[in-house]
């Protein structure tokens, strides 16, 4: 909206009859103004609970993995859904559709390294790998299930010189052998980790750390609402949603949109931009629950395991989070300045 041209008035005033009698420097106005506070991190969990939540979600990821793919596929992540989507396009095409519009959205017009940061099975790896002839990728994941999984699906894809995947805590630089080298990927991509990170200032520095001199990063995460103006945080009935899908689905405390942007530029990252993308991903929990009701969706569950269970529970909660406006799929990308 266009704000308001000013009203005019007089634009020259009266001579003075004689000079005004100087007066001391009032330090309440001459002072200059104070530094606005620093914006304090998103909350994180102590190291050892941090060591818990690990262990929890590599358990997970292994027991709910190959339901996930014989359901779904190798894409293990929100699709796009648009108004104008053929009628006959599938669940998997959205998934696709998700990856294109972010490359796009992004700017991304080639790609030679990628570090993909929580891969799952690689599946957005090996389609980048695809789109991108020359490029190769290095997937780092907390799930042994997960990364055997990917070097399979890679290894048929004819893929396996070019797109691997490891087990480890892709945040700490010790972690996976070494294979996340720091300032070694022209793309460094994050569809659907973050919110299993439990600092999520370390998560972001470790991201624009890995990205080289120019280096694009590209985060899609679930975030919870922005605050409004006066609001400390969210109201109990949300903060009780929340807490409620963290234990279905190990994760730790959820920050905001907001926080994410001021963590890229706290890292140092440039041209930073962001967008709410929650409409274009709306269908796709109905989609999950639809497909988990069906025989061979409640077979698999029953044989999954208990915590693959838990979280198909916890489904219904998603969809209620995104509908009441408390839970958002916000994407960001920025780059690592040059050199």
């Amino acid at each position: 909206m266009r704000p308001p041209a000013p009203r005019p008035g007089l634009t020259a005033a009266a001579r003075p009859l004689m000079a005004p009698r100087a007066l001391p420097p009032n330090p309440a106005t001459t002072a200059p103004p104070a530094a606005p506070p620093a914006r304090a991190p998103p909350p994180s969990l102590p190291p050892a609970d941090a060591a818990t939540l690990r262990a929890g979600i590599a358990q997970f990821y292994d027991e709910s993995t190959g339901l996930w793919e014989a359901m779904w596929g190798d894409q293990l992540h929100h699709g796009l859904y648009r108004a104008d989507d053929p009628p006959h396009k599938t669940n998997y095409d959205a998934q696709v559709d998700m990856i294109d519009a972010l490359l796009s959205w992004a700017g991304v017009s080639n790609v030679t390294r990628m570090a993909d940061v929580g891969c799952g099975v690689c599946g957005s790896a090996r389609h980048v790998a695809t789109a991108f002839p020359g490029a190769s990728a290095v997937g780092v994941t907390l799930s042994p299930h997960q990364a055997s999984r990917a070097n399979a699906l890679s290894a048929a894809a004819g893929l396996s010189d070019r797109v691997k995947a490891v087990v480890g805590d892709a945040v700490d630089p010790e972690a996976a052998g070494g294979a996340l080298q720091e300032g070694a990927f022209d793309l460094v991509w994050s569809l659907e980790s973050g919110e299993h990170m439990p600092d999520k200032r370390a998560f972001v520095r470790r991201l624009a750390a890995l990205a080289a001199p120019g280096g694009r990063v590209i985060v899609a995460t679930w975030v919870h609402r922005d605050l409004g103006v006066g609001e400390e945080g969210l109201a109990p009935r949300e903060e009780k949603l929340l807490a409620r899908i963290n234990r279905a689905y190990f994760l730790p405390p959820w920050c905001s949109g907001a926080d994410y942007i001021a963590e890229f530029e706290g890292a140092g990252l440039v041209d930073v931009r962001s967008e709410d993308w929650s409409a274009l991903v709306a269908p796709f929990w109905g989609r999950v629950i639809r497909s988990a009701l069906t025989l061979r969706g409640v077979v698999g569950l029953l044989r999954a395991g208990r915590k693959t269970i838990k979280g198909a529970l916890a489904m219904p909660l998603m969809a209620r989070g995104f509908k009441r406006g408390t839970i958002k799929f916000v994407v960001l990308t920025a780059k690592r300045a040059e050199a």
